[in-house]
């Protein structure tokens, strides 16, 4: 978390809620013994209320990707932009893209936004329009579902995962990494121009991740490595997954790291976080000689360091298939 003081000023300054700011102020320490207990804390917001049904949608995102949250400043327009990216904004010197969430669901609103949260992830700075924020909720990944597959469809693969509240509200997890991808080019070819061949065949990967954005360009990597590859979309079909190959492996009496040998996984997947999966693992010993490799957008220090605390041998930050096939080489050879 990057919050400081000079953000929360910066938020008074504009009229935000100070419960929410003041919440999001918290020490990264109180943060940090969510690792490995399956939990996490989200921010809630509102895209407005949607002409075509009627509803005010409920979405949110891990605090830990949310820098700070402000009034909108002025934007500056900037030609050859997708649609949804409103233009750019000076932020203490550094230009951030700033993308209209509603249009990029495609969901028209009443009224325009008017809070911008600036967020951080995969390395990048990005702000993101939204109408209203509304409080930070601490869950337990074991609430959080994969969203059906009429809500998929309705919000074109946006959302990673859903909750429903005990006032009955339904908060519905954005997949920020699939915004970051479509409306800042990087999914393009060039970025898997140098991944290399494995100079060594018959490796195999597992890999857990909920996002289908980050599940395509693992795969491109893996494909363009020639490396086989097995793959969950949460955390906790990955550990079932797991669990049913070392009981093969016990049956067949070969060790598992003769079926699978590098461990690849995502931190935030719905039912069962990253984490915990990682804890799970090395609490088994059928799995000791196989490496685990987080792969996440979560990429600051602080989140290198939880994974190493329940147990992660590598680090990986998403969007760079040239530092992930790097890594693999190295673990695979």
């Amino acid at each position: 978390m990057n919050m400081g003081t000079e953000a929360l000023k910066c938020a008074a300054d504009s009229g935000i809620s100070g419960g929410v700011m003041s919440e999001l102020l918290k020490s990264v320490d109180a943060r940090t013994k969510l690792a490995g207990t399956n939990k996490l804390e989200i921010l809630m917001f509102s895209l407005g209320k949607n002409i075509m049904t009627g509803r005010r949608e409920i979405f949110g995102i891990n605090v830990f990707k949310v820098r700070e949250v402000m009034r909108i400043p002025a934007i500056t327009r900037a030609p050859e932009m997708p649609a949804a990216v409103e233009g750019m904004v000076s932020l203490r010197g550094v230009l951030v893209p700033v993308i209209d969430l509603a249009k990029y669901a495609g969901i028209q609103t009443e009224n325009r936004p008017e809070i911008m949260i600036i967020t951080e992830y995969n390395g990048h700075t990005q702000g993101f329009l939204v109408e209203s924020v509304d409080t930070i909720l601490r869950l337990d990944w074991s609430s959080m579902r994969v969203p059906p597959e009429m809500l998929n469809s309705q919000m074109g693969g946006l959302v990673t995962a859903v909750t429903e509240l005990a006032d009955g509200r339904l908060v519905m997890m954005m997949d920020v990494e699939k915004v970051l991808s479509e409306t800042g080019h990087f999914d393009n070819e060039y970025m898997f121009n140098n991944v290399q061949p494995l100079p060594v065949a018959g490796r195999t990967v597992f890999f857990a991740d909920d996002s289908s954005v980050a599940r395509k360009q693992i795969e491109r990597t893996l494909e363009a490595m020639q490396v086989r590859f097995i793959s969950a979309v949460n955390g906790r079909k990955a550990w079932q997954e797991l669990q049913r190959l070392a009981d093969y492996a016990d049956a067949a009496r070969i060790p598992v790291s003769n079926l699978i040998q590098v461990i690849l996984t995502d931190v935030e997947m719905p039912e069962m976080d990253g984490y915990m999966l990682t804890r799970k693992i090395k609490e088994d010993k059928r799995f000791a000689n196989i490496p685990v490799l987080m792969h996440s957008s979560l990429s600051s220090m602080a989140n290198q360091q939880l994974g190493r605390a329940v147990g992660v041998d590598e680090y990986v930050p998403k969007f760079e298939p040239n530092k992930l096939s790097q890594t693999l080489t190295r673990l695979l050879t």
